[in-house]
């Protein structure tokens, strides 16, 4: 049976087009790849396509909301728009700190304005006066200052001071920022990591101006053998983690140590004019390898349910999803004979029925292992325009007080929050 394969894009031109032409040229007519073309959507629209390539939804919500549909009939989204929609760049700082990948000092600020009916009753919960010195102390000085979520370098910007903080931050409207320390780098580099596995390690030239030609370097002896092992397993733990199987990750790095500064671009640049011909070849024929892996593996079984979304699993045989029940029916009969304290039932006669669950359970492992032997074969916010400020310019010269005393009613009477 023909498989189909829909690249959604935006202005880009060269990446999409060239997967298409690989992925039709490798598909020799049983695998075809085309532009996805989608106008209004039902709420039984059938599936039209088996892998859909995302580049845009995260500036297009009419996408976002497409694709969310287009996974309930089964169409493998890369990369998952669950993960996407729920992910934001301050969550993934801290959880790679769990992970023990090393990340500057970070801070989450409050917004500086809010949408029409957000007052100041609204935002009760919120400290006042905003501490700003000790913001400041704990994240240091020079930092940087940008969204929370986002990409492409968007609302980006380095403040050397307090001032210079506050006066960037009374221009961002209602965008959640972060602030981070500044590392003053070493070296840098940017990592393409395609399917949570295939990693490419590029020196990478921030302060260089986007095509110029002089951003991208290709150095395969740029980081040394002990470093490029870190930054490898580093960028597999971020993306196994965050689900993306379309990534890339920034590390600054300062004596040694590679500091993930930015991982959140599941649309990551891979044009020809942008990165060059020898990346932009790399991650075209990793993907197109990737679509191929996809579509060699078992369909995925649709549950109904978010977290099924966020990990789609291969369908089972019905003779493993009767062997599953089983398994569940005789753990649960475990729970619903011998109560947890065990005073109800004799211990002789408990003990008999341990043994004889636990028989039938080893059973079905056998089964269930058996029967899996024999079936395996085979970037970026955008302002909304239609926000209204919450507060009242200040001048960078004043002392800075939080969002939530400043958004104090105004003479007009506030529109009721929603």
């Amino acid at each position: 049976m023909k498989k189909t394969v829909g690249i959604l894009v935006g202005r880009e031109k060269t990446f999409p087009q060239a997967l298409i032409d690989r992925i039709n040229e490798r598909g020799g007519g049983e695998v075809v790849a085309e532009y996805v073309k989608v106008g209004g959507v039902s709420l039984d629209e059938p599936r039209r396509y088996d892998i859909i390539i995302d580049r845009i939804s995260h500036e297009v919500p009419f996408y976002r909301a497409f694709l969310k549909r287009a996974a309930l009939e089964g169409t493998q989204i890369i990369n998952n728009p669950f993960w996407w929609s729920a992910d934001d760049k301050f969550f993934n700082f801290s959880l790679a700190t769990k992970l023990g990948v090393a990340i500057p000092k970070t801070m989450l600020l409050p917004q500086k304005d809010y949408i029409e009916g957000i007052t100041g009753e609204s935002l009760r919960n919120l400290e006042f006066p905003l501490d700003w010195q000790g913001i400041v102390d704990h994240v240091g000085m020079p930092a940087i200052i940008k969204p929370f979520d986002g990409g492409g370098w968007k609302n980006v910007s380095r403040v050397n001071s307090i001032e210079e903080l506050w006066e960037v931050y009374d221009t961002t409207g209602t965008l959640c920022m972060t602030l981070q320390e500044f590392v003053a780098f070493d070296q840098f580099v940017r990592c393409y990591c395609i399917g949570q596995e295939e990693v490419m390690i590029m020196p990478y030239d921030p302060t260089k101006a986007y095509l110029s030609g002089e951003q991208y370097i290709q150095n395969p002896n740029y980081l040394s053998a002990e470093l490029a092992e870190r930054v490898t397993n580093d960028v597999r733990t971020l993306c196994r983690a965050l689900g993306y199987d379309i990534n890339t990750v920034e590390f600054a790095i300062k004596d040694g140590i590679p500091y993930a500064i930015d991982f959140m671009n599941p649309a990551p640049d891979a044009e020809l004019a942008s990165v060059g011909e020898f990346y932009h070849n790399w991650v075209t024929d990793n993907v197109v390898n990737l679509v191929f892996k996809r579509l060699a593996e078992p369909q995925t079984e649709v549950h109904y349910r978010w977290d099924a979304m966020l990990n789609p699993r291969p369908i089972e045989s019905s003779a493993t999803q009767a062997l599953s029940a089983a398994a569940s029916a005789a753990q649960q009969s475990v729970s619903a004979i011998i109560p947890e304290s065990g005073r109800e039932i004799a211990s002789d006669i408990a003990a008999g029925v341990t043994d004889l669950v636990e028989g039938a359970a080893n059973a079905v492992s056998n089964l269930l292992g058996k029967s899996g032997d024999a079936a395996s074969t085979g970037d970026s916010p955008i302002n909304n325009s239609s926000a209204t400020s919450a507060t009242t310019p200040k001048s960078a010269k004043t002392p800075r007080k939080a969002a939530s005393k400043s958004a104090s009613p105004r003479t007009k009477k506030p529109t009721p929050e929603v």
